[in-house]
């Protein structure tokens, strides 16, 4: 395979590592002449026995998932080139980056010196802290998808990619078990719960007990017995195994490891203000890769050495802030809607996102905020934020829209119940898992009473259902969830039949979750 050339451009050199779902090269950039890391994944051993369509769906949300994860802009994650689809190969093309992973430095440092430990976390939280305002969950923070470069910054990989594979059609593997590495898995991760920004803090506890004692809090022999230790087994203190660890650290560490996501702290802020007085405040750095070295020296130039050479490209020009754009013109909104029309057929969304945003006040002093062009431009402005993952942007819109169609037509009628649906949906995204069930809860009885018609409707109904089981195993809930989710398989084989996609889905989720929780 050494020489194949990916869409017509990227020639791959060497290979870095590779797994069952697929492969990460070294590669050239023709076009720029440029080294760049290249991620290839089979969508065909991903999704399953579901043949083509699942196939064709994965390549589908990978591009927008990509798209997505482009939108953070953090020096600590691995910029994003380039996606796509080359033969049988989703492609990812990502900035090459120099250094040695955490779990490869963690190895050649025993024990790993707890003031290290304590600067990777921070500099993971400030990652995970413009990550989840987007929102995303990384939802498999482990050792081998961190780098650490020669001047000590952390680097995160592989954002988003885990999202792809934990899609609705392929939450499960062939085995049944969590798309994720089971030591770093957090309890409602793995019962197959809704995921959040709380997800990603259990898995950096994980990490930071691993630097500190030596090992993960569970390990065992499978991975189904892994994931019962998660669900009902307390962590060994680190202090038990390093009492030099200072106490703060240790609490700190039993806070992100507790199995009910309410009782961890609440932001990745909050983990880095706890860290904050445990970095350290003066010194030298140990040498090259040494973490704690942007807090000693921040900002320094590497190597520090005040002849090194210029090596750095000159800095890109930005306008400038007083230069010749001159006043704004008045937008020309017909002729924006055609073309953010033109653009969703092309699917530049973000671009149109752009459009609609920056039109809506014209259209609104032009036209009045309850006239029919606002509402259908709001309406479409809500709709493309959400399929750009652009969920924290989307739910004011949704929120008025609801509030304004209520106030109407009713809380019964079609839309406004569709409105908080999706608003439902942004707070299940953005991690609020208790706002999206109360929710949930409130829209629930109107799609299943059979005299709320028009907006009956049983299969949104179970789609409902199957959302609220889902919350509550994230919330901890887990008897509840399980209950929720048996009686919508009873519910669901009644109405659609034992072999409908659903049921069966069900099924195999019941079953997942009485493995683990049997260990």
């Amino acid at each position: 395979m050494n020489g194949r050339v990916i869409a017509d451009r990227y020639e791959l050199a060497t290979i870095l590592g590779q797994g069952g779902m697929g492969q990460v090269w070294t590669a050239y950039d023709r076009r720029l002449d440029r080294r760049v890391a290249v991620k290839l994944l089979r969508p065909d051993r991903v999704a399953g026995p579901s043949g083509s369509v699942a196939a064709d769906e994965l390549r589908r949300r990978f591009v927008r998932e990509c798209r997505v994860t482009a939108q953070v802009d953090h020096p600590g994650l691995v910029t994003v080139h380039d996606a796509g689809s080359d033969d049988d190969d989703l492609y990812l093309v990502m900035q090459y980056v120099e250094g040695a992973d955490l779990a490869d430095h963690f190895a050649e440092h025993d024990p790993y010196p707890w003031p290290w430990a304590v600067a990777v976390a921070a500099q993971l939280c400030a990652v995970l802290s413009a990550v989840h305002a987007v929102p995303i969950v990384h939802r498999d923070l482990k050792p081998r998808n961190a780098m650490v470069r020669p001047d000590g910054t952390v680097t995160v990989l592989d954002l988003g990619v885990a999202s792809v594979l934990d899609s609705d059609t392929t939450r499960l593997t062939h085995t049944g078990s969590p798309i994720g590495s089971p030591a770093y898995m957090a309890p409602e991760q793995a019962m197959g719960g809704a995921v959040g920004p709380y997800t990603d803090l259990y898995a950096l506890g994980v990490l930071l007990h691993e630097l500190l004692s030596g090992d993960v809090p569970f390990a065992g022999s499978t991975a189904l017995g892994v994931l019962h230790r998660h669900l009902y087994e307390p962590p060994i203190p680190v202090r038990h195994l390093r009492p030099e660890v200072p106490e703060a650290l240790e609490a700190l560490v039993l806070r992100l490891l507790a199995k009910d996501p309410q009782h961890r702290p609440a932001s990745a802020q909050e983990v880095y203000e706890a860290l904050r007085p445990l970095l350290p405040a003066q010194g030298a750095p140990a040498g090259p890769l040494d973490p704690t070295r942007p807090f000693l020296r921040p900002q320094a130039p590497w190597p520090d050495r005040a002849a090194a050479p210029p090596t750095a490209v000159p800095a890109q020009q930005q306008p400038s802030a007083t230069g010749a754009f001159g006043p704004p013109a008045r937008p020309d909104v017909a002729k924006a809607v055609d073309e953010v029309k033109q653009l969703l057929s092309e699917g530049r969304i973000t671009q149109a996102v752009d459009i609609l945003g920056g039109i809506l006040p014209a259209a609104a002093a032009e036209h009045g905020e309850r006239s029919p062009v606002v509402r259908i431009l709001r309406k479409q402005y809500a709709a493309t934020l959400m399929d750009d993952g652009q969920y924290r942007r989307a739910l004011p819109e949704l929120r008025r829209l609801a509030d304004d169609r209520a106030a109407e037509a009713g809380p019964a009628d079609t839309q406004t119940l569709q409105f908080r649906y999706d608003a439902a949906q942004c707070l299940e995204q953005l991690g609020e898992a208790a706002a999206a069930l109360a929710e949930y809860r409130a829209v629930l009885p109107y799609y299943e009473n059979a005299y709320a018609a028009p907006a009956a409707d049983p299969g949104r109904a179970f789609d409902i259902r199957h959302r609220i089981g889902h919350l509550l195993l994230a919330v901890g809930d887990h008897a509840a969830g399980r209950a929720q989710l048996q009686a919508l398989l009873y519910d669901t084989e009644r109405s659609y039949g034992p072999h409908h996609p659903l049921p069966v889905e069900l099924r195999r989720q019941l079953s997942h979750q009485q493995v683990v929780r049997g260990g």
